[in-house]
């Protein structure tokens, strides 16, 4: 069946991690369902892309057992066809009508007004008493007295004092699809140690791109040093902010959907005060590919650069990134100078990211901090059980025991490792050595399991793009068909 025909998953297309790796955690890099799935697919950002609603698409490149490859376009924002259809294949001609089609079919899935209008919204109803103030969950909209009527069979929201409005995460039904938002929010205990840390390092102001929580903590503490920025694709927050504190923005493409006055907007919060005492935090969607994701980054660090005069060629723009321990080695691979703090980032609307609740993780929320900041640095709360290791020079978790063999607290997913003498090196406290493989595995393992590395000569030390082996990539003589 051809790929045109198929409703295919942003993670199937593109070989992300399946939900119950995702979920459990106990695979550091790839299930071997999603191994089978395809082998192999890569994504890049181009230039002059076609778009679709969320702005321009990514260019995807599929290869199969022989040595062919598919080239084309696809949504850059929704894992999934039934959310954006949008497939174009990369030679193909578009007609001017079907141009003009598309443009009219992009505009017609924008917001309803503009932003400014929007948040008229807000400016009203807080004019209003608080007993007269009404949001629909089921629309997710500020109401004004005369549509009250109108959503009256709807899930409604009353008596909605000033600090309810300051926490619009809380009002809004949090967009929950993996495959299009996995909308998830920090819970009150990760959002306060991210503010305690940025004001412990001196830090006035954030970028927060795909983290509303965090902004809205800022924005309600009045007595608050800090200022903040909220970069997000959800335009259900433009009725909270005004445009100069939150734009709307897709950071699988670096797109800011409002056009450039959002653009300009961001470029000035980076560059405010010649560029210093800014930090960014970002909470991205953990089935996005980490390669986009990181290219997006160094587009938004190399903004922030423009706006240098004192702090030196050197600089780089401060970074929290929070994503899960097991993709740790693909962020490493894009930037090899960040750290993995030990810190688990708890969420209030995920049954399983989370340290305090019954169906939680035996071992945990899996998801982590990664920053470019020194991690002697990033006090982690002792009443949480985390502590400081004098050898590593930086604070760890409870369970994290130092190895004197390592020289270094190598834990990563919430349990304590064991040493291998023969791998030289930790290992998960379930796995052992196998002597067939080399290496250590669970004990139910599959043997020489082909591991992802070049999509043309199957060697795991490159990538395709490296590979030198022509013989491989040669056109082979077509076979004469029988009549």
């Amino acid at each position: 069946m051809k790929a045109v025909k198929r409703n295919v998953t942003f993670q199937e297309s593109v070989g992300l991690l399946c939900s119950d790796c995702l979920t459990s955690g106990e695979n550091d890099i790839m299930c071997a369902a999603s191994v089978a799935n395809t082998l192999g697919v890569e994504v890049s950002l181009v230039q002059n892309s076609p778009c679709c609603p969320h702005g321009p698409t990514l260019l995807f490149e599929r290869f199969n057992g022989k040595h062919k490859k598919q080239r084309y376009y696809a949504c850059s924002a929704c894992r999934d066809r039934k959310d954006c259809s949008f497939y174009q294949l990369a030679d193909e001609k578009v007609s001017e009508a079907k141009k003009m089609s598309r443009e009219e079919l992009n505009r017609s899935q924008q917001p309803w007004t503009s932003h400014e209008h929007f948040f008229q919204r807000m400016q009203d109803t807080k004019d209003l008493s608080p007993s007269e103030r009404k949001f629909c969950q089921s629309c997710s909209l500020l109401l004004r007295p005369q549509e009250v009527q109108t959503h009256s069979k709807h899930k409604i929201k009353a008596d909605l004092t000033d600090a309810i409005l300051s926490q619009p995460s809380y009002l809004l039904l949090p967009l929950e699809d993996n495959k299009t938002n996995a909308q998830y929010l920090f819970s009150k205990t990760a959002t306060e140690f991210l503010i305690t840390t940025i004001k412990r390092l001196g830090y006035d102001r954030v970028l927060c791109v795909g983290s509303p929580r965090l902004h809205e903590m800022i924005q309600s503490e009045a007595s608050s040093d800090l200022s903040s920025l909220l970069l997000d694709i959800d335009h259900r927050y433009g009725q909270f902010y005004p445009p100069s504190l939150f734009c709307r923005y897709n950071m699988f493409n670096d797109h800011f959907l409002d056009g450039e006055k959002s653009r300009t907007i961001c470029e000035d919060f980076l560059h405010r005060n010649h560029g210093d005492g800014i930090v960014m935090v970002t909470d991205p969607p953990f089935g996005g590919r980490v390669e986009i994701l990181a290219e997006v980054i160094q587009r938004m660090m190399g903004r922030w650069t423009m706006g240098l005069q004192d702090l030196g060629s050197t600089a780089k723009l401060p970074l929290l990134w929070i994503f899960p321990y097991f993709l740790e080695q693909r962020i490493l691979d894009s930037f090899p100078s960040f750290t993995m703090l030990d810190y688990k980032v708890d969420y209030d609307n995920h049954p399983l990211f989370q340290s305090n609740r019954k169906k939680a993780r035996k071992k945990g929320s899996p998801v982590r901090v990664f920053t470019n900041l020194q991690p002697s640095e990033i006090h982690l709360p002792l009443d949480e059980g985390y502590r400081f290791c004098k050898a590593c020079k930086r604070y760890v978790a409870e369970e994290n025991i130092h190895c004197t063999q390592c020289n270094s607290c190598t834990s990563k997913d919430g349990s304590t490792y064991k040493h291998c003498k023969d791998c030289q090196r930790c290992v998960k406290p379930g796995y052992v050595h196998c002597t067939v493989c080399q290496r250590c595995e669970l004990p139910d393992h599959q043997c020489n399991r082909q591991s992802m590395g070049c999509h043309i000569c199957g060697s795991l030390t490159h990538k395709r793009k490296e590979c030198t082996d022509q013989s491989s990539t040669a056109k082979r003589p077509k076979k004469k068909r029988k009549r």
